[in-house]
């Protein structure tokens, strides 16, 4: 009996071992989301392994900007471009599934005609976009309203474009339009971009502490509500920190932010603090880390950005060039803004090689910071409320992860970390799609309401 028993014990033993010594998860510094220890793993495996988990999650991007002069019959997203960073090309050979393109306004004055010509540019953006999926490349890339839509055209073998909107300045002082951009296919806005709108402060205000409205304006209420109505998501990422709280304490639905990152990693007001990332988490939305350098690494963008000034400035001195400020650029009516911005883009080009020379030694932020900001919110408030965006043509781009074309080194180094496939698909686009679907509903119950009230 006692040889039994110490054969068992030993057995027990031996198990007990080889269990240890095969785990392969290991819990975050929060105990509460597990990682695979991929220590093992040579470049190759893991590689391998991203390659098969990119093939089979639906990837998203929450942002990236157009320029209309990219939408015509002669130029536009079907064919590869020069110096845009998302085009249908780069999306297939990245694996980027879904694209939300950027209606986006720059802030201009709060007067009739500023309205006006706000309303006119994102018109030409919406209609920039249905030129695409209808007129240019219908048999390659479709618009999505729903989750539903985007699993179908998924599954048909097609590329998927979202719409969202940045800046609800061109609303103007008509709340119907809210609802005329979500029938559009508008699926978020913000409420503010750089500089207070009629809506709300924008985080601009933060450099000064000079605010308009100390948080959102009687319409900025009102607007949350329509847009809650409407099945509009309510994007935080430009809006002031107390604009975003009251939006947060209004909207009966989840909101987004749609590129922003951990302003305790790098502390930028575009970045959320960690009362924020909780206040996120508990109004059950999500934040689509972004990977623009100046958000994500601060130190390392700051050194190149101060690199590219000196050369800048003292190119124009020798060129006799007026190197304007990004500020009163915007100042200028639009035509002579158009024109100075492509003398500035001839300007940047020719001093290019100039710029690399500086820039040679100085570490580029690349996806390792981007990752890390992702891990830092999974860790802070859990994996269901952390996707990814780009903004690209927009301002983002790091190295690795520089245009569409890249986009598995992305997920290579979410499997480097040991993220599994089930959690890598939610950051990617399962998180925010359950925000969608959840908005979707909030809107269908209070549009029910208004019809019961009808009655």
């Amino acid at each position: 009996m006692k040889r039994i028993l110490a054969v068992l014990l030993a057995a027990t033993l031996l198990l007990m071992v080889s269990c240890k010594e095969t785990t392969t998860e290991k819990p975050n510094s929060t105990g509460g989301v597990k990682r695979a220890d991929t220590s093992k793993m040579t470049e190759e495996e893991i590689l391998a392994k991203a390659k098969e988990i990119h093939k089979e999650v639906i990837t998203l991007d929450t942002h990236a900007d157009i320029n209309t002069k990219n939408f015509t019959e002669e130029k536009n997203y079907s064919k590869k471009l020069e110096g845009v960073q998302v085009d249908l090309p780069k999306m297939k050979e990245g694996g980027l599934d879904v694209a939300w393109f950027i209606v986006y306004t720059g802030q201009g004055e709060l007067t009739d005609e500023g309205y006006k010509k706000a309303y006119e540019n994102a018109i030409d953006k919406f209609d920039a976009i249905d030129r695409l999926v209808t007129k240019f490349a219908p048999d390659e890339i479709e618009l999505a309203k729903t989750s539903e839509d985007v699993r179908r055209i998924h599954k048909d073998g097609k590329l998927v474009a979202m719409i969202g909107v940045e800046n609800a300045y061109p609303i103007g002082k008509d709340l119907t339009r809210i609802k005329d951009f979500a029938e559009r296919g508008a699926r978020y806005m913000s409420l503010a971009h750089n500089g207070h709108s009629q809506f709300s402060d924008s985080n601009t205000g933060e450099e000064e502490a000079k605010w308009l409205h100390n948080g959102l304006s009687e319409e900025g209420k009102k607007a949350v509500a329509e847009m809650n109505k409407w099945g509009i998501i309510v994007d935080i990422s430009h809006p002031s920190k107390e604009a975003i709280k009251q939006m947060l304490e209004l909207s009966k639905a989840p909101v987004v932010a749609s590129h922003s990152s951990a302003r305790a990693k790098a502390d930028h007001t575009r970045n959320l603090d960690d009362e924020q990332l909780e206040s996120v988490k508990k109004n059950g939305g999500v934040v689509q880390t972004v990977a623009l350098d100046s958000y994500i690494n601060v130190e390392k963008a700051k050194a190149r950005d101060d690199a590219r000034d000196k050369v800048y400035k003292e190119f124009a001195e020798k060129e006799k060039f007026d190197l304007k400020k990004r500020e009163d650029r915007r100042k200028l009516p639009e035509e002579e803004q158009k024109a100075y911005m492509e003398k500035l883009n001839a300007f940047r080009e020719k001093a290019k090689p100039l710029l690399e020379e500086a820039q040679k030694d100085l570490p580029r932020v690349d996806v390792k910071d981007f990752v890390d900001h992702i891990d830092y919110m999974v860790d802070k408030i859990g994996i269901d409320h952390v996707g990814i965006s780009s903004d690209f043509d927009g301002g983002g781009g790091i190295e690795g992860w520089d245009d569409a074309s890249e986009t598995l080194n992305v997920t290579t180094e979410l499997v480097r970390r040991g993220y599994s496939k089930e959690q890598i698909e939610k950051i990617w686009s399962g998180n925010l799609l359950r925000v969608l679907d959840k908005v979707q509903e909030v809107a269908k119950e209070l549009q029910g309401g208004e019809e019961k009230k009808a009655e």
